[in-house]
């Protein structure tokens, strides 16, 4: 596949990263915006401007099967994608960074309005950051939560701490929750599946996958945590903050949110029928401890400001805090957040990246989430009628991978080795990055 990508910015930069090995892959930007981490990847490079008929041109815009426009600057995107559309028709995938152009995109698109040339898919990282920090907060104490097959099924991540009666036991011998099933152990920020014999150490991060109320039972069982969420803090009440109080508030969550702008804390409190709104400095430790932040059930740092999101979240967890969520900017320094005790590090741009890696896939094989920044993915895969009626014990797969979940038509499986799969089920497979290739070759769709 051809890529043309306007934009050397880091998504620029992550998307190439991801996407070099497998494709061709044309970065279209200025000069002075090219780094040494792009001159590392085999890619092209052409010096210009998207919007430009002359710079596309030589990025042989003609023959690519998608373009993205991921620039700082929303306009630029918009017209470059439009430009690029009306030149060869290419799929376009749009970044902006504010929800009057999302909307208005969209409307273009899917409305009445639809004209000859428009943008495919418009992507807005700080919605997705919402949702992604949304699902996190409504689990207590989960480190990631992807739900699957309409709800069906869930993904859910838990820290091991001391005193766990799982600690220090092999796998085979702790007897998880029955319709639930462990397919990931990260240690020392290494991702790996487990087998039987694997031991469980303090600290370690278990992904699990299964039904919504065994992954509950779960919980309740091995990691004690039968609480529900009932308060919550947020400091920084942009896009990501209101967008994120509002959806606590329709839970009935008890939520605060600070905010140092006064003109924009007046208009949260417009808007945020049930959310307190606090006008002060998420820095400041005293007005944290007066206003009682340290009794939250959990807090979230979503501010612009990577070290303005580090300093609130340590201060929180100084208050004792028992979980702190916060928006890194900058994903190189998401393993410096957990490393310095963060429960969960996010950023908008990892949300971003994902979708861009769901939309580009081909066949029947999507990638519905990826774990622990890239090392695992989730593919949801469409089992074909050369498949039908074989065990899952008969299956040798060319490298390690996990069926967490079958759907069959309108149900979920949590499977076991004699349970036979047939055609048009849709696996939800857990695997490692590195071979998630092999994995979608075994069943026919590389």
């Amino acid at each position: 596949m051809k890529i043309v990508i306007f934009g050397a910015t880091e998504i620029g930069c992550l998307l190439a990263t991801e996407f070099f090995e497998d494709h061709d892959i044309t970065i279209i930007d200025r000069e002075e915006n090219r780094t040494d981490e792009f001159n590392k990847l085999d890619i092209s490079f052409v010096q210009g401007n998207a919007s430009d008929i002359v710079a596309l041109k030589k990025a042989d815009i003609q023959n690519a099967d998608v373009f993205i426009a991921c620039t700082a600057v929303d306009e630029a995107n918009i017209v470059a994608c439009l430009s690029a559309k009306k030149m060869s028709g290419v799929r376009t995938i749009c970044f902006v960074s504010k929800e009057e152009y999302k909307n208005a995109l969209s409307m273009e698109k899917n409305g009445e309005y639809l004209c000859d040339f428009f943008i495919d898919y418009i992507i807005w990282p700080e919605e997705l950051l919402t949702q992604d920090i949304f699902r996190i907060v409504t689990v207590a104490h989960a480190l990631d939560v992807e739900n699957f097959a309409d709800g069906k099924s869930r993904l859910l991540e838990y820290r091991v701490r001391p005193g766990l009666s799982i600690v220090n036991k092999k796998i085979k011998d702790i007897g998880f929750t029955k319709d639930t099933v462990i397919v990931g152990v990260t240690r020392d920020c290494q991702l790996f599946i487990p087998n039987g014999e694997t031991e469980i150490l303090e600290d370690d991060k278990l992904i699990f996958m299964g039904t919504p109320h065994a992954l509950d039972i779960l919980a309740g069982t091995f990691f004690h945590e039968k609480e529900q969420v009932k308060s919550a803090a947020i400091i920084g009440g942009g896009n990501v903050g209101a967008m994120l109080a509002k959806s606590l508030d329709d839970l009935k969550i008890k939520t605060k949110i600070i905010e140092k702008d006064y003109e924009r804390c007046q208009y949260l409190a417009k808007t945020l029928e049930r959310t307190l709104v606090i006008h002060a400095d998420g820095t400041n430790l005293k007005i944290l401890d007066e206003e009682e932040i340290g009794s939250s059930d959990v807090v979230i740092s979503v501010t612009n400001n990577d070290e303005r999101n580090l300093l609130c979240s340590l201060l929180c967890k100084q208050l004792g805090v028992k979980r702190v969520i916060a928006r890194v900017a900058k994903v190189l320094n998401i393993p410096l957040f957990e490393k310095v005790g963060i429960d969960v590090a996010i950023s908008p741009k990892n949300s971003a990246i994902n979708e861009v890696k769901n939309d580009l896939e081909e066949n029947n094989v999507d990638i519905l989430a990826t774990v622990e920044q890239g090392q695992g993915e989730v593919l949801e895969i469409l089992v074909k009628e050369e498949f039908n009626n074989k065990k899952l014990m008969e299956f040798k797969f060319p490298s390690n991978a996990i069926i967490g979940t079958i759907q069959r038509k309108n149900g979920v499986i949590i499977p076991k080795g004699d349970t036979e799969l047939k055609t048009n089920d849709v696996l939800i497979t857990f695997t490692m990055a590195d071979d998630a290739e092999k994995i979608k070759e075994f069943f026919k769709v590389g």
